[in-house]
């Protein structure tokens, strides 16, 4: 190697090709450079063309910048020249420098060979540039070249690439001869576009199918979601190598067949084909998909003797697995113990911990992430969603808004279920305008939480309105308007809906009919409850469920028909689940009926005996016959078994912030501010002639007594913040976790006439829409 000390080495031909040749460094390359300047062999034309081919075809990199100048010493380069240097810029992905050195060429009236157009048309597919390529296109015709294979593949290729097929087409039918190249571009062509159909018909006509083209029709028939057709070109194969058997097994595993995908893993790896860490990454994905615990651990054990280990994706593979199938231990394992983890592994690691309720440990490794992607931010907030933890879901998307990640339409389904829960519409309105304003595709999931969210905060005309512009509408969003028309007490118009629904051949399934149903108890609807109950099997081939029964036992206790729900209970082919048995424990409360609800109480607390709302039920129908024995003797078995009453938790928004009381909340910083309106709504009520209605007290404590423990419920706390932060004509919308009291319930009507407020509470079954004295249960709830 030449020292560069003066001259003392003289660099000739024999010297100098025997020198690039062991040139293995660019610190080696750079010193030939050097010496060949010093001696003045720069200004060789064949060494500098030389040297020149050394940057295009060398081990290292060599910066662009260095071979340009190398040529653009060259006083009179040939096409052999012009043809590498635009070559380094394509291998360097700068098409277009090779495109403008072309220009260079033309105006030095430079001849062009069969040698330069296919490197330029690579230029032009690298650039997706079509019109280029046309130029260029003509270029080849004008200057003799249309008759060259290598020519015409390259076209074939550029075309196909920027998606003019039939320009493809048009360059290989006009081919005079054409070689398994032509061949295969054009097949490749037609399978990058999913064009299944000419893809067939060449495929037929190939005079030799290849191994590769094989696999080219398989992998095509994968993405079209053509498994049968597929399966069929895989056993019609002669021979097949690891990429056949790896096509057919990512066929099955994109397609919904992860089952398929792994038996025939099995038998790959039984028939003896060598593997390779795309096909494990596939059937690993098969595995999470399959939760398939016992055949990921094998195929991990697999991975660890080919020595595929060190492979990032197949790692991420084997950690999403194991997270989906809730070990997440052995996924944390994986991640502490191992290097070179990614982003896609931070995320398949939180998603795993978030989805099986490790919340704080998902947002301790959330907060460690060395970066984020919208993938990160969504694993999170939907894991809040998921888990019931609404306020942190909201909190969790402001913060994501402020670092300006741009929200994708699962991050938007999660955050609007959270305000859809908490009845924050405010928020919920925002999130819809931010949809509206970064033109977000509303497709059919995302329209339906709109629906949902929207008439679970009680704004039914949003909701329909929404609905109505739905370009596609699933069953989903039908069950969605017919659901939040039976809560929101539009019963007429939930059977319309569902007259809809069924006209334009939506067939309803069972949450359907639970919304139906539930428009029919919410207006004490027994007839009409009875025919779509029996509708169900006579017209719709539905098997009733748990639920469906539920509903009838509500509908029918609440109107009083208590021994036919106790009945239908006795009836039900499966075993009644606790709702079932709270619904008519809850009809023996209203209608006083002590020995059914004594029977229900018990069948109720055999399959729960820590059950607050049963031990609450029967002291309450205890309390209203005034037999305090029996009250204390509940109360004293609750406090033997520990059993906690659900305190009431009411929830109201003003200015996007989502407020929290329970009863006898004196923890709100407007605390003071709150107990005086409460106040005043006393002063304002009594004078209206309220009385408390006490009888909803079960405690053996006088009226007063009674009447203060009713006036700190949580909805009116809710009521009284409302007033004072919630100016007209905006409603002042509740949410509650129980069904709302009786006295919660007068109240709410008085003030909406007294103090001209239009009043929404959502409790647990329904919405209760109070204005001018009136609600919209009509009193039956």
């Amino acid at each position: 190697m030449p020292s560069g000390r003066g001259c003392k080495l003289t660099l000739n031909f024999t010297i100098l090709e025997s020198l690039l040749q062991s040139c293995r460094t660019l610190a080696q390359f750079k010193q030939i450079y050097s010496q060949m300047i010093t001696c003045g062999l720069i200004n060789d034309t064949y060494a500098s063309s030389r040297l020149l081919r050394t940057c295009l075809s060398s081990e290292f990199r060599v910066a662009v910048d260095c071979p340009r100048r190398i040529f653009d010493n060259i006083k009179h380069p040939n096409v052999v020249m012009w043809n590498t240097m635009m070559k380094i810029y394509v291998s360097e992905s700068r098409p277009e420098c090779a495109i403008l050195l072309y220009k260079s060429m033309l105006r030095g009236h430079s001849p062009a060979d069969n040698f330069t157009f296919p490197i330029l048309i690579q230029a032009c597919t690298l650039r997706a540039r079509a019109e280029e390529g046309e130029q260029l296109h003509n270029h080849v015709v004008k200057l003799g070249f249309g008759s060259d294979a290598y020519v015409g593949n390259t076209l074939i290729h550029m075309y196909s690439v920027c998606e003019y097929l039939d320009d493809s087409r048009k360059v290989f039918d006009g081919m005079p001869q054409r070689d398994s190249v032509s061949w295969n571009a054009m097949l490749a062509g037609y399978v990058g576009q999913g064009w299944v159909d000419e893809a067939l018909f060449l495929f037929e006509m190939l005079p030799c199918r290849s191994v590769v083209a094989w696999n080219s029709m398989i992998t095509m028939m994968g993405r079209q979601g053509l498994v049968l057709d597929a399966r069929r070109l895989f056993d019609d194969m002669q021979e097949r190598d690891v990429v056949s058997w790896s096509a057919m097994i990512s066929c099955y595993e994109q397609n919904g067949a992860p089952t398929e995908a792994v038996e025939l893993f099995g038998r790959m790896n039984h028939e003896g084909v060598m593997v390779d860490g795309v096909t494990m990454v596939t059937v690993v994905s098969a595995c999470a998909q399959l939760m398939a615990l016992k055949e990921g651990e094998g195929i991990h054990g697999l991975v660890v003797r080919k020595g595929f280990v060190s492979y990032t994706s197949l790692r991420n593979a084997l950690l999403h697995m194991y997270a989906r199938c809730g070990h997440v231990e052995i996924a944390r394992k994986m991640f502490g113990e191992g290097t070179g983890f990614d982003l896609i592994s931070w995320n398949s690691l939180i998603t795993g911990y978030a989805k099986a309720g490790y919340l704080n440990d998902a947002k301790k490794l959330f907060d460690a992430m060395p970066e984020r992607d919208i993938v990160s931010w969504s694993a999170m907030i939907s894991g809040y969603a998921q888990h019931n933890h609404f306020r942190e879901t909201l909190s969790l998307f402001r913060e994501m808004q402020l670092h300006c990640v741009m929200a994708d339409d699962v991050t938007l389904v999660s955050v609007l279920s959270a305000c859809a829960h908490l009845c924050a519409l405010e928020q919920g309105s925002r999130i819809h305008a931010y949809v509206e304003k970064k033109n977000i595709e509303v497709d059919v999931i995302l329209g339906t939480t709109l629906v949902d969210m929207y008439m679970k905060c009680g704004c039914v005309d949003h909701a329909l309105k929404i609905f109505s512009e739905m370009q596609n509408r699933g069953t989903s969003s039908w069950n969605a308007i017919i659901l939040g028309m039976a809560m929101n007490g539009h019963v007429q118009e939930a059977f319309s809906f569902f007259d809809d629904m069924t006209q334009y051949g939506v067939a309803p399934n069972e949450i359907t009919f639970i919304g139906i149903l539930s428009a029919c108890r919410h207006a004490g609807l027994v007839s009409e409850g009875r025919h779509y109950f029996q509708s169900m099997t006579k017209m719709h081939q539905i098997v009733p469920n748990v639920k469906h029964y539920g509903c009838m036992v509500d509908l029918l206790g609440r109107a009083g028909f208590l021994k036919e729900a106790e009945d239908l209970i006795s009836s039900m082919p499966m075993t009644p689940d606790i709702a079932t048995w709270g619904a008519l424990l809850g009809a023996c409360k209203i209608h006083r009926n002590l020995d059914i609800g004594v029977r229900t109480a018990i069948q109720l607390l055999s399959l729960d005996p820590c059950h607050d709302g049963a031990h609450v039920l029967l002291s309450n129908i205890y309390a209203l016959r005034g037999s305090w024995d029996n009250v204390n003797q509940v109360r004293s078995t609750m406090k033997r078994l520990r059993v906690l009453k659900e305190p009431g938790c009411s929830w109201i928004e003003t200015d996007g912030v989502v407020h929290q009381f329970v009863a006898g909340d004196r923890a709100h910083p407007q605390s003071e501010e709150i107990e005086r309106m409460l106040n005043e709504m006393a002063k304002r009520l009594r004078a209206e002639g309220y009385e408390p209605d006490t009888s909803q007290v079960s405690l053996d404590v006088d009226e007063e007594d009674k009447g203060s423990l009713l006036y700190m419920h949580s909805e009116k706390i809710a009521i009284a913040f409302g007033l004072i932060n919630i100016n007209k004509p905006l409603p002042i919308r509740i949410a509650k976790n129980l069904r709302i009291c009786c006295d919660c319930h007068i109240v709410a009507k008085l003030v909406s006439r007294t103090l001209e407020r239009e009043i929404v509470v959502r409790d647990r079954h329904r919405f209760h829409h109070f204005k001018q004295g009136l609600c919209s249960c009509s009193d039956y709830w």
